[in-house]
């Protein structure tokens, strides 16, 4: 079946560095639109980045991570990264994969992780 395996989360200092993996499998990995969602305590899922498929490495960034998140995908792998740099405190919370959307949107997407904790502070 479908799963999507994020790691890579933890605790890291304002500032600091942070690098997301999500290891995909049970789809054709290669045709889908990937895409890194951030649920913030209490608040609902939205989106930091989308990839497309088929190596077209069309990208799109969520305003609030433009010029310190960047998302990439190793196709023979099956896996998607999101390096996040110069973290805040507002990047706290759960980070998911999903794949089988095109926007940010989460509602368009049809597979998702489990979820990876991310905590930014001192």
């Amino acid at each position: 079946q479908v799963q999507l395996a994020e790691s890579g989360g933890g605790l890291v200092q304002p500032g600091g560095s942070l690098t997301l993996s999500c290891v995909a499998s049970g789809f054709n990995f290669y045709y889908y639109n990937v895409a890194w969602f951030h649920q913030a305590p209490g608040k609902e899922r939205e989106g930091v980045s989308c990839m497309s498929g088929e190596e077209r490495s069309l990208i799109t960034y969520a305003d609030s991570v433009q010029g310190r998140f960047t998302i990439s995908r190793d196709y023979a792998k099956k896996t998607v990264y999101l390096q996040m740099n110069n973290l805040k405190p507002q990047d706290t919370g759960i980070y998911y994969c999903a794949a089988g959307g095109w926007t940010l949107r989460p509602g368009e997407w049809t597979h998702w992780g489990q979820g990876t904790q991310v905590t930014v502070a001192s």
